[in-house]
């Protein structure tokens, strides 16, 4: 029986990035950027994100001349489900704050 897991801070951060766009799509370095987060942190975690179901790949349909195609990410129903408990668990106080999670705390109006 597999173990459910909290999700490292830096999933969590990239979880709540993903969410902030909603159905929109978002690059991987965008996402290495505005998170402040390496490269050979942010993939793997897409990778496994999309591997369990919780976020979808497509690319880039028509990339700008001279640049090749990039591929997209964006969270699935299940992810966003995540992302939601994720972002209740943090205001609850559990588990440590994900990077730069101030700024990327969702906003309520």
């Amino acid at each position: 029986m597999a173990r459910a897991r909290r999700p490292s801070p830096q999933t969590a951060a990239v979880l709540t990035a993903l969410a902030e766009k909603g159905a929109g799509w978002s690059h991987g370095y965008d996402l290495c950027r505005a998170l402040g987060l390496k490269a050979g942190t942010v993939y793997p975690i897409l990778i496994r994100l999309t591997e369990r179901g919780q976020v979808e790949t497509s690319w880039e349909a028509d990339p700008p001349r001279g640049r090749p195609a990039r591929h997209l990410y964006r969270l699935t129903t299940a992810g966003a489900e995540l992302a939601r408990t994720v972002a209740a668990s943090a205001r609850a106080g559990e588990g440590a704050p994900a990077p730069r999670a101030a700024r990327l705390a969702p906003t309520t109006t």
